[in-house]
């Protein structure tokens, strides 16, 4: 009687919350990483993370803040004024035009910053096209709005790339914006300008709105920045890029990430802010304001490292004939790669979980046109990345 109760309660608990949120999907990396606990010695190689601490700089200036005292909160929700000014001058400096300080504003968390794009953009019944394989949380993101999301898929013949009439096409009278990652998690593809130009030119057309996560932007090997839409939209196109202090400042869990965005929408984004989340704290915006001004020598520290795991991870899967691996990317942190003869990706990542001690995350969760692929974080110390690689070639021989 109790277990029926318990279940009785939980289906009248769904039954009263929205359709979008029942219908989330619940599976993650993380699940994976909790079944693997189980096991022990295990390198994970499955979140987007690496295993460098935020450099003492950047933790210094936290602490000097909470030290005199900032723990109250931000006047302006839009950003701490020193780290605004700094983001301004950062983004003028790396893209070679000016960016205005009322461009940008400060979120808790690039997926935050992504959220409030989305929260001022979609309605329900509207839709937002968006470039697959994709981080899951785009997904689940714009369902949870109550938009709807319509995935177009990279093209693979060997490497991936960007069908932009395919992507055209799933636009109609009810798309609201254009989503894509570039560089991109998982696979790495990265925009070219000739293309940004292009969806630039159709957005002008259409009115549709182009937002750009550029989080693995200062990620990219042919150059000290990738193809960025800030280099060619002016201030009152419709156009928003996300960024995040994660990735090329080493500071995942601070929870600090900016949106990129018209001078026009300032106001908004302030409000929105306000009421979503009330702002990024004090002492975390100073070590932000700290990795931005003082932090050009451990970008490029980051970048190389991920350079040299990419190296590492080709040189020791290549040579294996199981293993499909298109051509290096141009960016980010991850190897994205098949395994021949096999199309389920979540059996081929038990497998080398419970053969080889590594966790790979599993190419479905990024979208259907990746069900065949594993994803590999390569932003580990070279020693430990280098075991993953030789007990993962031990098991695929």
């Amino acid at each position: 009687m109790n277990g029926f109760l318990a279940n009785h309660e939980t289906r009248s608990a769904l039954t009263g919350i929205r359709a979008q949120i029942q219908d989330l999907r619940t599976e993650n990396i993380a699940k994976l990483a909790v079944r693997a606990r189980a096991l022990g010695d295990v390198i994970p190689l499955w979140y987007g993370e690496g295993d460098m601490v935020t450099p003492t700089f950047i933790r210094d200036a936290a602490k000097a803040a909470l030290d005199a005292g900032q723990t109250f909160y931000v006047p302006n929700m839009r950003g701490a004024d020193g780290l605004n000014a700094a983001l301004s001058e950062y983004q003028s400096r790396i893209h070679g035009r000016p960016i205005a300080i009322n461009r940008s504003t400060v979120a808790p968390g690039g997926m935050q910053a992504l959220y409030l794009a989305l929260e001022m953009l979609v309605d329900v019944g509207t839709n937002v096209v968006y470039v697959e394989p994709q981080w899951p949380n785009i997904h689940n993101a714009i369902h949870m709005i109550g938009g709807e999301p319509r995935p177009v898929a990279l093209k693979f013949d060997g490497d991936w790339k960007l069908d932009l009439d395919a992507l055209y096409a799933r636009c109609d009278a009810r798309t609201r914006a254009i989503f894509l990652s570039t560089p991109c998690n998982p696979t790495g593809w990265t925009a070219s300008i000739e293309e940004m130009r292009a969806l630039l030119e159709f957005s002008r057309e259409r009115g549709i709105w182009i937002i750009s996560d550029e989080v693995y932007g200062r990620l990219y090997f042919d150059g000290d920045v990738a193809p960025s839409m800030m280099q060619i939209a002016e201030d009152d196109d419709r156009v928003m890029t996300i960024n995040s202090f994660s990735k090329s400042w080493a500071m995942t869990g601070w929870r600090i990430g900016w949106l990129t965005h018209p001078t026009a929408l300032a106001d908004h984004m302030g409000a929105m802010t306000q009421y979503a989340n009330s702002g990024t704290a004090a002492f975390v915006q100073a070590g932000a304001e700290t990795a931005i001004r003082k932090g050009e020598g451990l970008v490029s520290e980051i970048r190389e490292r991920a350079r040299r795991g990419l190296d590492m991870a080709y040189e020791a899967l290549g040579p294996l004939n199981r293993v499909v691996l298109p051509p290096k990317p141009k960016g980010g942190m991850y190897a994205f790669f098949a395994l021949q003869g096999e199309s389920d990706a979540n059996a081929a990542c038990t497998r080398i979980l419970e053969e080889a001690r590594v966790g790979l995350a599993p190419g479905h969760l990024f979208g259907d046109a990746s069900k065949a692929f594993l994803r590999m974080c390569v932003m580990r110390n070279e020693k430990e990345l280098g075991q993953a690689l030789e007990r993962m070639v031990a098991a695929l021989r």
